[in-house]
C-alpha cells in the first residue's frame, strides 16, 4: 500500500490505573471504547492537553501526570476517510476522583485489563496499546 502523505494528528491519552492495574476506558456515543484524552492542539504541551481533555470530556480533575510518556503507538484505521493513521502518546495519570459527568465522548467508564478487553469493541489505538502492555506483563 502506498502512503502518499505522512500526516498524523497526535492524540494524548491518559492511562488511569486502579489498584488491580486495570486501565480506565470510556465508552463513546458510537459505543466504541477508548482511553480518555484527545487531540493535541498546536499551542499545547501534552500535559496541558490531558488536563483539558479530561475536564472537557469527563469533568475530571487531573492531580498527577507522569513527566514522560509511557507509550507511543501508531495505528492504521483504514475505514477512517479523514484520518486513517493515528499517533497516540500515553501518559500515566491520576485524577482527584472518578465522579465523571457523561458526555458524547464519555458516556460510561470502566476498568479493563488485557484479558477482559477482548469482550468489548475498542478503537485500533487501544488494541495496539494492549499489545504493548502484554509485552511487559
Amino acid at each position: 500500500m502506498e502512503i502518499k502523505q505522512a500526516w498524523y494528528r497526535i492524540s494524548v491519552k491518559a492511562l488511569i490505573y486502579n489498584d488491580k492495574w486495570e486501565f480506565l476506558l470510556c465508552k463513546e456515543d458510537n459505543w466504541v471504547w477508548d482511553l480518555p484524552g484527545g487531540w493535541l492542539d498546536h499551542w499545547e504541551n501534552p500535559i496541558e492537553c490531558i488536563k483539558r481533555e479530561l475536564l472537557e470530556e469527563m469533568w475530571l480533575e487531573v492531580t498527577h501526570t507522569s513527566e514522560q510518556p509511557k507509550y507511543f503507538i501508531t495505528a492504521h484505521e483504514p475505514e477512517s476517510k479523514s484520518r486513517p493513521w493515528r499517533a497516540n502518546v500515553f501518559y500515566e495519570v491520576k485524577v482527584k476522583n472518578l465522579d465523571f459527568i457523561p458526555s458524547e465522548e464519555c458516556m460510561e467508564i470502566w476498568f479493563f485489563n488485557t484479558e477482559t478487553i477482548k469482550d468489548i469493541d475498542v478503537f485500533v489505538n487501544v488494541s495496539e496499546l494492549v499489545k504493548q502492555l502484554k509485552e511487559v506483563e
